[in-house]
């Protein structure tokens, strides 16, 4: 068993629940969370003051589950985020499990 984590910009949380099922991975959890970006564009035509931290609207999933229909996932996720056409991708890490009840 492993622990997978996802996270996804607001607007692509249905294709992340998407990928997920395709993946077999049934039972997962969600959270809504806020991104942060430390590194701003030096001017902003619509930000003249970038200096400032902006949020992002963001979705975190994880799930237990085995490796194998982790691995599923992550070829999934790697053909979705080729066809991308933002620059915010799916990303997804696994962290081993030592145990578990």
């Amino acid at each position: 068993m492993k622990l997978l984590i996802i996270t996804v910009v607001e607007g692509l949380q249905n294709e992340v629940i998407q990928l997920l099922k395709e993946a077999g991975i049934n039972n997962f959890s969600a959270s809504d969370i806020e991104g942060f970006r430390n590194s701003f564009p030096v001017v902003s035509v619509n930000d003249w003051f970038s200096g400032n931290e902006r949020a992002t609207s963001s979705y975190m999933y994880f799930s237990f589950t085995e490796p194998e229909k982790i691995e599923v996932f992550f070829k999934l996720v790697t053909k979705f985020n080729t066809n991308l056409e933002t620059n915010n991708p799916i990303r997804a890490i696994v962290v081993p499990v030592e145990k578990h009840i």
